[in-house]
């Protein structure tokens, strides 16, 4: 069997240890003689498999005892609408900080529910930087203040935890959740789709402090009510049970790795490996400031775009798939997520340079 290195934004690769135990225990979970996918959420043997989930994501991320993880359905689109109608809790106005086509979306979501102030956008530079934490304009009364800690698209990610005062700080971090370590305890709520860092989709992480809880919009759902949600264990309704097990296998991928200080380093050396590359040549582009690329995605172009077409086969020739950037941007993503390992970052190089040789 050859697998390729795929290099696609989400649904991501996976590591292939946790395919490969999935795939022995598809038939038989631990001589219980059924599949995952076939339990009940309530038995004894799935409730065993989400509370090690929970109980290894606490402790990769050393969640504080008073904030609850949640395991919920419907992914970072559907939150930017839960989110907002749990934490607004009687408040008029959320504070957004724009910096590509996730915040656009979480800003044009959350307009139905509250008055949104876009405290700074990164639009003027064509969303290729974070704005400096010294022009934001926030609203001391909002309820939240809202970012998107990696755009997955546009390739922009923090490097700093803001410092929002006295106002919780939500973060979508879909796209870069478990990529290194992150203190929780400076954000009222993270959220995150499963299907980049953490497993198949139909999967969201929540973890919000227990604080913020209780005072829900009146029509909100029941089935997304975080406190009845909370409450339940994350068993309300049901839950994405295999998308949950698979997580957990990951966590545990995680643990054995090193915990997300070795994976910091690891991430860190792939995507220095790619920028590194691109600030050598003019056959490529990387539109990005340097101070806030992305680990995660790194987004280039070529200089003759009439190449694309012949970058792409060649690549899925020689083992790589998934590189087209996104249809709003163009050019090239290549997605390098924890699962990713460093030799198909060295692969995509070789090719990248082998390409120029013979086209530049």
């Amino acid at each position: 069997m050859t697998r390729v290195f795929n290099f696609s934004a989400g649904p991501a690769a996976l590591p292939e240890p946790v395919l490969r135990e999935a795939a022995e225990e598809m038939l038989d979970w631990h001589g219980s003689g059924m599949s995952v996918m076939e339990m009940s959420h309530r038995g004894k043997e799935f409730i065993a498999i989400a509370a090690e989930a929970e109980a290894l994501l606490r402790q990769l991320l050393a969640v504080p005892a008073n904030y609850k993880v949640l395991f919920m359905q419907g992914g970072a689109i559907a939150e930017n609408a839960i989110v907002p109608m749990n934490l607004l809790r009687g408040k008029a106005g959320i504070d957004f900080i724009d910096t590509g086509e996730w915040s656009r979306k979480s800003i044009k979501e959350a307009k139905k529910y509250a008055k949104v102030n876009v405290a700074a956008s990164a639009e003027a530079s064509g969303y290729t930087t974070v704005p400096p934490r010294a022009e934001w304009k926030l609203d001391p009364a909002a309820a939240y203040v809202h970012i998107c800690s990696n755009e997955t698209i546009g390739g922009v990610q923090y490097h700093f935890t803001p410092e929002v005062g006295g106002v919780p700080l939500v973060a979508d971090m879909s796209s870069d959740i478990l990529s290194r370590p992150v203190q929780v305890a400076k954000f009222g709520c993270i959220y995150a789709g499963a299907q980049k860092n953490i497993g198949p989709a139909g999967l969201t992480i929540v973890i919000v402090h227990e604080g913020l809880l209780g005072q829900p919009h009146p029509l909100l759902p029941s089935a997304f009510d975080y406190k009845t949600v909370a409450d339940n264990d994350s068993m309300y309704n049901t839950p994405p049970t295999y998308a949950i097990y698979i997580a957990g296998l990951v966590f545990k991928w995680l643990e054995a790795q090193g915990g997300l200080p070795a994976m910091e380093a690891h991430n860190r050396a792939k995507a220095a490996l790619l920028y590194d590359y691109l600030e050598t040549t003019a056959f490529y582009q990387a539109p990005v400031a340097r101070d806030c690329r992305s680990w995660m995605n790194v987004p280039f172009k070529l200089k003759d775009q009439t190449l694309d077409a012949a970058f792409l086969k060649g690549a899925e020739a020689a083992g790589m798939v998934q590189l087209k950037g996104h249809r709003s941007v163009g050019g090239m993503r290549a997605s390098i997520y924890n699962a990713m390992p460093i030799e198909g970052v060295r692969t995509l190089v070789a090719y990248m340079k082998d390409f120029e040789a013979k086209h530049g």
